[in-house]
């Protein structure tokens, strides 16, 4: 794609997320367009296309990938179509902007990390969209500029207001800590090496089914410890905050302190009630970087390997609930692409 061209974008999945994507392409991103959206629901799809000059409505991915003026994919599918929409984007080689999860489990993530090295080049980035978060930018730049020395623990705090029917413990690691354990890699620059999860006497507030808040321990291949607390029926709002502790000083981000009121003999501010609000900036930078390398010929952000990482640190963290053992986590070998 050359710089001035107009990236044709395909959105596969039209539900929540990819809706808010087809939104954010068509009036917030500059240099692209939604070319095409499918979705299994066809009414859905069409309704969407129909209100964006040049856009097709499919319910079939692989026939909007051969659609005339698609260049690239964005994926904001369920996590179980992820692979074999992966794979049919490397047979076209087509470049592609997939939310997370990269896929829903480890085996299936090493597939598609074999896929696109066989491929030779890299064409995917995956959605994790805290990388593109002003603070927790601002934090990485500090970490990595050595002013306080070593990291050496990260306290992180992850809360949703409450959760839908269905929701399970599981998906507390798969849905929720995915993005501590993507944020702990990234921050830190190592592997996470065992998981421990520890279960406080559940809120009143959390169904029967669900073991809430939990307390969910990472060890690093650098010695740093971090500690999660996900509590997804908190009640009061979604709140995500991270504090590294370093050799000679502390950082923390998402305290939320943008404007403080004082009224009626009480002071604070507001609590965003869900991730959309709360990191609609991030998702925005996130796209808009993804477009900008893309027009580049380029491919930069979380990789393949970073799904694939997250992938393999979720299943030990599930295996770590259920046993309430501390679980070492095994990585194949990272490939040279990645490295």
């Amino acid at each position: 794609m050359t710089k001035q061209g107009t990236l044709g974008v395909a959105v596969i999945g039209t539900g929540r997320m990819g809706a808010d994507h087809v939104r954010r392409i068509d009036s917030v991103t500059s240099g692209a367009r939604v070319a095409a959206v499918v979705d299994i629901d066809a009414e859905r799809a069409k309704q969407l296309a129909d209100g964006i000059e040049g856009c097709t409505a499919f319910t079939d991915a692989a026939a909007a990938m051969t659609s005339p003026g698609v260049d690239a994919l964005l994926i904001a599918s369920p996590g179980p179509a992820h692979e074999a929409t992966l794979l049919q984007a490397f047979a076209h080689d087509l470049p592609v902007l997939c939310e997370k999860p990269l896929t829903p489990d480890a085996a299936s993530a090493q597939r598609v990390l074999e896929a696109e090295e066989k491929l030779g080049h890299r064409r995917v980035q995956v959605g994790f969209m805290r990388r593109y978060d002003s603070e927790y930018l601002e934090l990485k730049a500090l970490l990595d500029s050595g002013q306080f020395g070593r990291a050496l623990m990260l306290h992180c705090r992850h809360r949703n207001a409450s959760t839908p029917p269905g929701f399970t413990s599981q998906m507390m690691i798969n849905d929720s800590v995915v993005h501590e354990i993507d944020t702990t890699r990234w921050l830190l620059e190592q592997e996470i090496t065992a998981v421990t999860v520890l279960r406080p006497r559940p809120s009143s507030a959390a169904p029967d089914t669900l073991s809430d808040p939990q307390l969910v321990l990472f060890e690093t291949s650098g010695g740093a410890v971090v500690d999660v607390e996900i509590f997804v029926n908190c009640g009061w709002g979604y709140q995500v905050q991270c504090e590294a502790v370093c050799e000679s000083g502390s950082a923390r981000v998402g305290d939320g302190h943008a404007m403080v009121t004082n009224s009626a003999g009480r002071w604070g501010g507001d609590i965003d009630m869900d991730f959309v609000s709360r990191f609609e900036d991030a998702y925005d930078r996130q796209v808009q970087r993804w477009v900008d390398a893309t027009r580049r010929g380029e491919v930069e952000g979380p990789s393949v390997w970073d799904g694939y990482a997250a992938a393999v640190v979720c299943e030990a963290g599930v295996r770590a609930q259920a046993t309430g053992e501390r679980t070492p986590t095994l990585l194949t070998e990272r490939p040279a692409l990645y490295r």
